[in-house]
């Protein structure tokens, strides 16, 4: 689960807005555009996607801790939430 239905329609909203912005990368790239263009566009969608990982991870840290995936409760060890973290690194 990721959050409350706020959240869920904020990460919605930001998951567009990097597809989006990803399909005009690609757009950029079918044109011939700078490279140092499409790069600095490819790193705004880069930055949207963390930000849509970190608002699913602060609003649903509890969650993510306890749950095993099955709606089960199973404390995630420290290697594990480690791992978590660094998905979004």
């Amino acid at each position: 689960m990721i959050g409350d239905q706020d959240t869920v329609t904020q990460v919605r909203n930001r998951l567009r807005r990097a597809q989006g912005q990803l399909a005009g990368v690609i757009a950029m790239i079918d044109d011939g555009r700078d490279c140092k263009d499409v790069v600095t566009q490819l790193a705004a969608v880069s930055r949207a996607l963390d930000r849509a990982g970190f608002k699913i991870i602060a609003s649903g840290l509890r969650h993510c801790v306890t749950a095993d995936g099955n709606g089960d409760e199973a404390e995630m060890t420290a290697e594990q939430l480690e791992k978590l973290f660094l998905t979004l690194a």
